[in-house]
């Protein structure tokens, strides 16, 4: 497989819930490192977002609509997308299903190694997220009162 086909591929197995496959997908010391939140998964950690989304969004679907490469670097624009049917833990608690749509625009910077993923970079917008989901403009509404 090329590089294109094995990120392609790991999407895939992201969308099959697929996590020991997920975790397979990296070279040992891969890393996954959401940005939006600056946290960094390693080892079989590298699991729990994918868990994380797949239980909070059943139908979860990332979107591709530009992967571009060059060698051992591919960077992809996406959307997540997805319907908020289940908890989403935040980190500092749990949002509550919302019922909500996401289809929010990403970018994932992945560097390769021996057709492994060695570095994972994950750019969601979280403020388009909170605000589809509706959390955010319910704080913003509550600021401005």
């Amino acid at each position: 497989m090329n590089n294109e086909q094995i990120v392609r591929n790991a999407y895939r197995i992201a969308e099959d819930k697929d996590i020991e496959g997920w975790i397979a997908a990296f070279t040992e010391d891969g890393t996954f490192t959401d940005k939006s939140i600056n946290v960094t998964y390693l080892g079989k950690d590298r699991g729990w977002p994918v868990e994380n989304y797949a239980a909070a969004f059943p139908d979860m679907h990332r979107e591709l609509y530009q992967v571009y490469v060059t060698g051992d670097i591919v960077v992809v624009q996406l959307a997540l997308q997805g319907t908020h049917k289940g908890p989403l833990d935040m980190g500092d608690g749990t949002l509550a299903p919302t019922g909500n749509r996401m289809d929010a625009p990403c970018c994932d910077v992945f560097e390769l190694a021996d057709g492994k993923i060695k570095r994972f970079d994950c750019y969601p917008s979280g403020t388009v997220i909170l605000t589809q989901l509706g959390v955010l403009g319910n704080l913003q509404g509550a600021l401005e009162h």
